[in-house]
Formats: structure tokens, C-alpha cells, sequence
């Protein structure tokens, strides 16, 4: 929209005002300053996280996340995007019992199951077909918030832990201000950092892959983005192709590389699903890089959390 505007006045408008001139060096300086922000998304950028080769079968994993707008009623076509994709683990959010009814036959191809239906579009169910060891549900800032905490065991054994978030997004119907949000977003961060066990992150964050909160919650936590060299993946808003954005995400610590990641079809939601499919290698944690937040982001992730209470 910025290039689109500036380009008009170029080509369009002449004996351009004092201020019409100020006007447009804002916005060429907003413009490189989004480009700064967004090129790490781009396949011109460095890979912060390494193509895997590993064809081990047993240390590998697939999830699927799909927010499937507690309003829609299409669940057949999400099924069958789940018979196709045949992930590992899947984490459905904006899931209320009317949805819990529609995806109950999944219960028994994937026995280990977390379901926190709810009707105020923060309902998650939770599927595996992989142990989970001590799975629990919490409400880090908010009573009608919930987040999905567990381990899971892989084939080789080894063992995992896994967060699932959906925080509240800053919506004038939803709250005011980004404050808790980020907050939850960083709680997590922190506890991956003080935490050396493999780590994975996933969820719709309400926020997009570039934004402040997002970089800082990198640095905080250490863990790495498959998308950045890879491209945006936009998932929001499916329904208009020309207003995308990337709200839903996969985090991971530094002792998985990748195997697969992909947007996957339509469904009725206003998101896309996404699915990936990692791999742990215990060499991959020596030879990727980790992040690490500097005493300036230490204070300001305290400040956030802090300040949510």
C-alpha cells in the first residue's frame, strides 16, 4: 500500500507542496523500514533453520494447525485435508463442542488427546499419536484463556516438549491493548530458555512473523523460525487474496532441522491450515545458531510480563 501510494504521487501528481514532499519522505522511509523488517521472510534471506537429510523415520514428526473459525461449518473438507496431510499431531483452536463433535472420529487414530472445547473462540483440541507425558492445560494471564503444555515422547524415544498458544489478539472487541498477548508470547519464551530440552512452539499468536514482538520473543526464547529464507506463508485472511498475513506459527529450538513445511487448502475459515514436519538430530544443535536477547530485551520482556500482571 505504501509503494502503491508512493508510486501514484511519482507518476501522477505534480507540483507537489512543502508538505506533500515531507508527506512522501515519511512514507519512502516507512517503506524501507517494513522492507527491513519483512526481508528475512523472503527467499533472498539466509536460512535460520537447515533442510534436513535425514532419513530416519523414527526421529522425525508432522504437525498440523489449523484455526478453524468457530463460526464454520465446513469440517468435512478440513477432514479431509487431515486424511491427506496424516500429521502426527493436530491442533484445531476456535474449537467449541460443536466442533469437538465433528472431529471426535479422530480420537481413535490418535489416542493421546488434550480437549479444552470452549465458546468463546479459544477452544482447542489437541490430538497425538505420539505419547504425551504429563499434558496439562493452563491459563497463564487469562481465566478464559487456555494454553496446552506438555512432552511428547517421539518414536526414538526422546522426548520433547511442546506449548500451543492461541493469546488474545489487540481488537477493540477483543482488548485494547497488546499487553497480554505479548506477555503470554514471552512467559513461554522464557520458560524455553531456561528449559535445555528440545522445545516447539505452536499456534495462531495473533501476530505477524515481523513484527517487534515476535523478533524479541526469538531472542528471548532462542528459538528458531522455519520461514525465515523461506518465504511468508501467509495464513490470514483466506478469504481475501490480496490482504494476507502471517498469524500462525512453528517455533522450534535449534536441535531440529526441516523437513517439510506447507500452507495447506481452504477450508471455510479465515485462516489457512498449516502443516511441518521436523526432525530431530542431536548434531543439528551444534551446527545451527542460536538467538540470544541482549540485557535492553531482558528488561523490556520483564516489563511486558510485568506489566500483565
Amino acid at each position: 500500500m505504501a509503494a502503491l501510494t508512493l508510486a501514484a504521487y511519482i507518476f501522477f501528481v505534480r507540483d507537489l507542496s512543502v508538505k506533500e514532499i515531507g508527506f512522501l519522505f515519511l512514507l519512502a522511509a516507512c517503506l524501507l523500514y517494513q522492507g527491513y523488517m519483512m526481508f528475512p521472510y523472503t527467499p533472498f534471506a539466509r536460512k535460520q533453520v537447515q533442510q534436513s537429510t535425514n532419513s530416519k523415520a523414527e526421529s522425525s514428526f508432522s504437525l498440523l494447525f489449523a484455526n478453524v473459525l468457530e463460526s464454520n461449518r465446513d469440517s468435512e473438507r478440513l477432514k479431509q485435508i487431515i486424511r491427506q496431510a496424516d500429521p502426527d499431531i493436530l491442533l484445531t483452536v476456535e474449537t467449541n463442542r460443536w466442533w469437538q463433535g465433528q472431529l471426535s472420529e479422530y480420537e481413535a487414530a490418535y489416542p493421546y488427546t488434550v480437549l479444552q472445547a470452549q465458546e468463546n473462540t479459544y477452544g482447542m483440541l489437541f490430538y497425538s499419536k505420539l505419547e504425551l507425558i504429563d499434558p496439562q492445560v493452563k491459563f497463564l494471564l487469562d481465566d478464559e484463556i487456555p494454553s496446552i503444555h506438555t512432552r511428547v515422547r517421539l518414536r526414538s524415544g526422546k522426548e520433547i516438549e511442546l506449548r500451543c498458544l492461541h493469546p488474545k489478539p489487540p481488537f477493540p472487541t477483543e482488548d485494547t491493548s497488546s499487553t497480554n498477548r505479548d506477555a503470554e508470547i514471552l512467559i513461554v519464551g522464557k520458560e524455553n530458555k531456561e528449559n535445555p530440552s528440545p522445545f516447539v512452539v505452536m499456534g495462531d499468536l495473533n501476530d505477524v512473523a515481523w513484527s517487534h514482538t515476535n523478533y524479541l520473543f526469538q531472542d528471548i526464547s532462542g528459538l528458531l523460525d522455519p520461514r525465515v529464507g523461506r518465504g511468508f506463508y501467509n495464513t490470514f485472511h483466506a478469504k481475501f487474496p490480496f490482504l494476507r498475513l502471517p498469524l500462525d506459527h512453528f517455533f522450534h529450538s535449534k536441535h531440529f532441522r526441516l523437513v517439510d513445511f506447507r500452507r495447506l487448502a481452504y477450508f471455510g475459515s479465515d485462516h489457512f491450515p498449516v502443516y511441518i514436519k521436523l526432525s530431530y538430530e542431536a548434531e543439528a544443535a551444534t551446527e545451527q545458531e542460536e538467538l540470544h536477547a541482549d540485557s535492553a530485551q531482558k528488561e523490556e520482556a520483564g516489563n511486558k510480563i510485568d506489566k500483565a500482571g
